[in-house]
């Protein structure tokens, strides 16, 4: 049976939308696969790992019949991967074998019966509802999501606390030895919702947000957050668990301040981090009257040292942290500038923006 005729980037654009989340081994081998469904010029692809779902419908003058069917996601990617751009894709249906043509190419797959795929229910009843722009999320994602947890036994540091609180929407990153907070303003007053979103969400909204004004539109009902932007429907399980309280950790009254240029600083961190322990990554700041020395060695007595004048005339104060927590917020903080305020060698330090009080990282010090 004749499915569709379209061109190669017209289906391989919605499908790479959608199998980044596929798992490369399953205990479940449909898993593997994506869920295609063609009804008259309706094209949807669907994807999902039990706990993420992500769905991306288009439409377009594709021809063929009805259908549904599952087939290998990454399979499928690569053969369209590998075709030339432009080149007219058409897919058949024989007896479980979807066939995929293009030219002189010819690529027969196994497919799995479509009824056979688990799909994740829309959230229903109460809900909390609002929208942002797709660059202000994905920004505000960007400065708090590298400081999440990779694999902590308390499961809910390896994921992204969102909150949702009148007219603003907070976000807060931590993995126990630094927490990176966001917020950002919102259109409307929404009551105060508080979630925990996966690692892989995060990462996969990060990925596909765009940088543009084009809406976001989230539900937050259950155990499930929905993220709808443009042709792409996300809908995620959350993680339940009680966050550690991001205010208690984030320092008041640290009585110093110093203002850096975030790029030169950046620069002598990343050279000064090559001779670092590679376990460690510890690096020493030493500061005394008008001179900042970051500082570091490693077990084959190796060190390097760099200077940066700064306007200081107080206590000497001599502070190790892990320099990998100093290069991420860094990395991912757009201003040019960035505020330092600390109190003593064994306090926590606070990073933030000048007159911006919409970001704060905490990093706490270690022992050199």
């Amino acid at each position: 049976m004749h499915l569709l005729t379209t061109t190669r980037d017209a289906l391989l654009a919605p499908l790479q939308s959608v199998s980044g989340i596929v798992e490369k081994r399953h205990t479940l081998p449909i898993l593997s696969n994506v869920l295609i469904e063609k009804h008259g010029e309706h094209l949807t692809m669907l994807a999902t790992d039990i706990e993420i779902q992500i769905r991306t419908t288009t439409a377009g003058n594709l021809g063929g019949g009805d259908a549904d069917i599952t087939v290998a996601a990454r399979k499928l990617q690569e053969i369209l991967r590998a075709l030339p751009e432009g080149v007219d894709v058409n897919l058949t249906l024989d007896d479980k074998r979807l066939t995929v043509k293009a030219g002189k190419s010819r690529f027969a797959l196994q497919t799995l019966p479509a009824a056979d795929y688990p799909r994740m229910n829309l959230p229903d009843g109460d809900a909390t509802r609002f929208s942002v722009s797709q660059k202000t999320f994905k920004r505000q994602l960007g400065q708090v999501a590298y400081a999440m947890a990779q694999q902590d036994i308390r499961y809910y540091l390896n994921g992204l606390l969102l909150i949702a609180d009148g007219s603003e929407l907070r976000m807060v990153a931590t993995d126990g030895h630094r927490l990176a907070y966001a917020a950002s303003a919102l259109d409307s007053e929404v009551a105060r919702t508080e979630v925990i979103l996966p690692r892989k969400t995060v990462t996969e909204l990060a990925r596909q947000l765009a940088d543009t004004d084009d809406t976001l539109e989230i539900v937050l009902a259950g155990n499930q957050a929905v993220f709808r932007f443009g042709p792409i429907e996300l809908v995620s399980k959350l993680i339940d668990g009680k966050f550690p309280d991001y205010e208690r950790v984030i320092p008041q009254n640290h009585p110093g301040m110093l203002t850096f240029p975030r790029a030169p600083l950046f620069a002598s961190l990343s050279r000064v981090a090559i001779l670092t322990n590679e376990k460690f990554r510890g690096v020493r700041l030493v500061l005394k009257d008008g001179l900042l020395r970051i500082v570091s060695s490693n077990n084959e007595q190796e060190e390097a040292q760099e200077e940066i004048e700064v306007d200081y005339q107080g206590e000497p104060l001599d502070i190790g942290f892990n320099v990998t927590y100093l290069l991420d917020v860094l990395n991912n903080v757009a201003s040019d500038e960035i505020e330092w305020h600390f109190n003593d060698g064994n306090s926590s330090a606070l990073i933030t923006v000048p007159g911006n009080d919409h970001f704060k990282y905490v990093v706490m010090p270690m022992r050199i």
